[in-house]
């Protein structure tokens, strides 16, 4: 039986592999059809695509493939993780409430600033790992609860089920938003947790090689998905077709990436954790919400991060690394290290990440596919110059 044919479950490692298209040439890959507008037979019988602002078939293969993988009804790409929250923020009103975390990506905490000082819309920041206060701060007027587990960079855990389930008793209309980026639909399922709106950074693991912008957004609300619908179409962020190209290549072999990553990362994480360091990675007992995390997934992840005690200590370990590319972002094949405090969060206000225990000395910690003993020992030497250079 073809694939365009075959209604078989199969597990997702290999789902994210089989891709189903329309071609009546049998292409092996699926076609990109690089083409701003398409031909209409006549002012009466319009196509289903006009104008690719609004519609494009290599757009619509790998929407329909993040919807197989996020077992979900409609799935939007758009033209980074940002362009995602920008379309879920467009359903606020003026008065309308927003309780989120305190440990928030600094892209998303700067636009959830904006909109809070901007929009008419009161936004809140509390410390996710306590469900109760978190509860406590969701009322009738709470229009949106926009989530993230783990966190970034602190790797904190939140009861996704237990706050959705609240949320949607105290106000049916209130919709919950989860920021799935660190998991990936492989790792976990928001939707079924309670959320109402899934969205990713897909430049991360979904593409997996730093070498596109884009974001995903799923649904299983008709009405939800046709007003980000609106949104999308209307401002033109919709995913570019080469990029839902790459895209779609690059989700071939996610579940590959994944798993060599996270493997190496768990064995990072004990290292450094044998090293005397704190260490933050949901993957270690030492974790404080081990069980939550784990009861929710299924896997760690990653990305850690670890506290050296000094900033000036951090500053030296990550100027004397080799492998890990000193970059933001993560989710590459490659493994990269960051000073959040310093580069993605940078941001937020000195003053509000005091507040929120937001660790200046901070490493972020993005783990790739290279071998482990060769990451292991690069951080090593980074680590033991870091130490022989301290003034």
């Amino acid at each position: 039986m073809s694939e365009n044919t075959s209604t078989r479950k199969y597990k997702l490692s290999t789902e994210v592999v089989r891709v189903s298209y329309d071609d009546s040439w049998h292409s092996s890959s699926a076609p990109l059809y690089q083409s701003a507008t398409f031909k209409a037979p006549d002012t009466l019988h319009m196509g289903k695509y006009d104008y690719t602002r609004s519609g494009n078939p290599t757009r619509t293969i790998v929407q329909q493939q993040l919807a197989k993988i996020v077992g979900c009804k409609q799935v939007w790409v758009v033209n980074s993780g940002m362009a995602c929250l920008d379309a879920i923020t467009r359903l606020l009103k003026p008065g309308d409430e927003v309780v989120s975390g305190d440990d928030l990506y600094g892209g998303t905490d700067r636009l959830l600033t904006y909109v809070n000082d901007n929009g008419g819309v009161k936004v809140g920041h509390y410390d996710i790992t306590n469900t109760e206060l978190v509860k406590s701060k969701i009322t009738e007027k709470t229009k949106m609860v926009v989530l993230e587990s783990p966190t970034n960079p602190l790797m904190k855990i939140v009861d996704l089920k237990s706050i959705a389930d609240h949320a949607h008793k105290v106000n049916p209309d209130c919709i919950v938003v989860f920021d799935n980026t660190m998991m990936t639909p492989l790792m976990m399922k928001p939707l079924e947790l309670g959320a109402d709106i899934h969205y990713e950074s897909a430049t991360k693991y979904l593409n997996g090689h730093h070498d596109i912008m884009a974001g995903m957004l799923a649904t299983n609300s008709p009405e939800l998905a046709d007003k980000l619908y609106f949104v999308i179409n209307s401002v033109g962020s919709g995913l570019a077709p080469f990029e839902s190209w790459l895209l779609l290549r690059g989700l071939k072999t996610l579940s590959l990436r994944l798993e060599r990553q996270q493997s190496n990362c768990i064995k990072i994480a004990s290292w450094l954790e044998e090293q005397g360091f704190k260490v933050r990675y949901p993957g270690l007992k030492s974790h404080p919400q081990y069980e939550l995390h784990k009861s929710q997934t299924k896997g760690p992840g990653a990305v850690l991060s670890f506290e050296t005690g000094n900033i000036d200590l951090s500053e030296r370990i990550i100027h004397n690394v080799d492998i890990f590319g000193v970059t933001v972002s993560f989710g590459c094949v490659n493994s990269l290290i960051s000073l959040p405090c310093k580069m993605s969060h940078a941001s937020i206000d000195p003053e509000v990440r005091s507040e929120r225990g937001f660790p200046e000395d901070l490493i972020r910690v993005c783990v790739g596919i290279e071998d482990i003993d060769d990451l292991i020992g690069d951080l090593d030497q980074a680590i033991t110059k870091a130490k022989e250079n301290k003034q």
